[in-house]
C-alpha cells in the first residue's frame, strides 16, 4: 500500500465484467483503461483495482452480497474515500453502495466529465462541460448543487462543497441550462466568424482524430513547432488547437487542427455536447485517424475511433488516411511488419512522433491528396443567385469573374468537397 497523502483522496477502481457476445475488449485491458482515467484525473490516488465478474447487475446494488462484502472489507483496509466505477451507476445503486461501504461513488460518465471540466480551457468547452454535467446530474438530483456557482474548477462530484446531498431543484437546473445553452450560441456565432474569416483564406482543413492518448497532440507539435500539453495521459487535449503547417518540399499551406480524443463507451451526454467542439472535423478537407499501434487493443480502439466519426456525420467523401502511430515502441519485427503494411497501401503511413521516422511519406500523400484534389471549373450564375456567389467568394476558391447579360460566368479552383458542398446550397 501507498503512504498515506492527506492531500489527496484516495480512490479504487471497479470493472463490473458482465460477459457479452459482442465484447471486443479483455476485461484487463477495459480495467487498464479505467485506471488510466482516474489517474487523469488532479487530486486522485488510485490505491487498487479489480475487475468483478457479473452474471448480471443487482438491481438495487449493482453486486451480489457476498462481493459487496468483500470489496468492502478491501477499501476498509486501504482506507479508501471514492470507488470509480466503470460502467453506468443508477442513481439508486450509487446511494445504496454509498451507504453501505461509507465512501463517495463515480461513475464513468461522471468521472469523465470531471477530467473534461479540469481541462477545458476555452469558453465553449468550459460551457459545453457544464451542460454535459447538467444533463447528467438531472437524472439523479442527489447532490448538493453549490458547484454551479463556480467560476472555475471540478464538478463538485468528487468533494469539496459539493458532496452533501441534498434534494435538488428541477426548475433551477432547467433555467441554468437555458442560461447556458443562451451563452453557448453566442460563443457559437463568434466562432463562426471566425471560421468565415478563415474560409476567406483557401487552406485546406487536415483534422487529426483517434482514441485518447493515440499520440495526437505530439504528431501536432511535432508538424507545427506548436507547444500543445502533450502528455501521456487520457483526455490530455480537450478543445480543439488550430495552426497553419507548410507541408514539406510541395510548399503547400493547411490548416492542421488537433481534436479532443475519442473513448470507448463516451457517455451521451458528452457526444451530444462536444458536436460543436469536433465541428473541425467535418468541415476538414482530409482526416488523419492517428492509432497507438503499440496498444494491444489497437483495433479495437480504431473500430470505436470509426463509430464515433460515422455517428458525426463526417462525409464519406472526405479522404482519410490512417497513421499508425507510436512504431518506436514495437519490438524490431512487430515495427518491421506495421511499415511494410503501410508500404503496401496508399492511404496508411507507419509513423513515429517522437522520433519523426515516417512522417515525409505522410506529408507527401496529404500534399498530393489534397493538390490533386483541386480542380479548376466554370461556374454561371444569375443575377437572383447572390447567396451562392457570395459563399465561392467567403470560400475563397474564386480566380477569376466576368459579368454577362444574365449573370455571372466564374472561374472556380475549388475540391470535390467544396463543389459538392455548393451543390447543396
Amino acid at each position: 500500500m501507498s503512504e498515506y497523502d492527506p492531500a489527496l483522496t484516495r480512490a479504487w477502481v471497479l470493472h463490473p465484467e458482465i460477459r457479452r457476445d459482442d465484447q471486443n475488449r479483455t476485461p484487463a485491458h477495459a480495467l487498464e483503461e479505467a485506471v488510466a482515467l482516474g489517474e487523469a484525473m488532479p487530486g486522485l490516488e488510485i490505491v487498487g483495482s479489480e475487475v468483478v465478474k457479473l452474471k448480471k447487475p443487482h438491481a438495487g446494488m449493482l453486486f451480489g452480497k457476498g462481493k459487496l462484502e468483500e470489496i468492502k472489507e478491501r477499501l476498509v483496509a486501504g482506507e479508501v474515500e471514492l470507488v470509480l466505477i466503470d460502467g453506468p451507476v443508477s442513481p439508486v445503486q450509487q446511494r445504496n453502495l454509498e451507504k453501505k461501504w461509507g465512501v463517495k461513488i463515480l461513475d464513468r460518465t461522471g468521472l469523465i466529465l470531471e477530467i473534461f471540466s479540469d481541462r477545458a480551457r476555452t469558453r465553449e468547452g468550459v460551457l459545453q462541460v457544464e451542460m454535459a454535467a447538467l444533463s447528467y446530474q438531472r437524472t439523479r438530483l442527489v447532490r448538493a448543487w453549490t458547484h454551479l456557482e463556480r467560476q472555475r474548477g471540478g464538478l463538485g462530484f468528487v468533494g469539496g462543497p459539493g458532496e452533501t446531498q441534498i434534494e435538488a431543484d428541477r426548475r433551477a437546473i432547467d433555467d441554468q441550462l437555458v442560461r447556458l445553452r443562451r451563452q453557448l450560441s453566442k460563443v457559437v456565432k463568434t466562432r463562426e466568424l471566425h471560421r468565415k474569416s478563415r474560409a476567406k483564406v483557401p487552406y485546406p482543413i487536415v483534422a487529426l482524430v483517434g482514441y485518447t492518448n493515440a499520440g495526437k497532440s505530439t504528431l501536432f507539435n511535432r508538424l507545427t513547432g506548436a507547444d500543445v500539453f502533450a502528455k501521456d495521459m487520457l483526455f490530455a487535449t480537450l478543445d480543439p488547437t488550430m495552426r497553419k503547417v507548410t507541408l514539406g518540399e510541395s510548399g503547400l499551406e493547411v490548416i492542421m487542427s488537433d481534436t479532443v480524443g475519442f473513448i470507448s463507451n463516451l457517455p451521451t451526454e458528452l457526444v451530444a455536447a462536444f458536436r460543436a467542439t469536433l465541428e473541425e472535423v467535418l468541415s476538414a478537407d482530409l482526416i488523419l485517424h492517428v492509432r497507438d499501434i503499440a496498444h494491444p487493443e489497437s483495433g479495437a480502439q480504431a473500430k470505436d475511433v470509426t463509430k464515433i466519426l460515422e455517428s458525426l456525420g463526417i462525409d464519406p467523401v472526405t479522404p482519410l488516411y490512417e497513421v499508425l502511430n507510436k512504431t518506436d515502441l514495437l519490438a524490431p519485427d512487430d515495427k518491421e511488419a506495421i511499415q511494410t503494411q503501410a508500404a503496401r497501401s496508399e492511404t496508411v503511413f507507419a509513423v513515429s512522433s517522437v522520433t519523426g521516422e515516417g512522417l515525409e511519406r505522410l506529408l507527401e500523400a496529404v500534399a498530393n491528396a489534397l493538390q490533386s484534389s483541386a480542380k479548376t471549373e466554370a461556374v454561371s450564375l444569375t443575377f437572383a443567385q447572390g447567396r451562392k456567389r457570395a459563399w465561392l467568394f467567403a470560400q475563397g476558391v474564386v480566380e477569376d469573374e466576368r459579368q454577362t447579360d444574365e449573370g455571372y460566368t466564374l472561374k472556380v479552383r475549388w475540391t470535390g468537397k467544396q463543389a459538392e458542398q455548393f451543390a447543396r446550397l
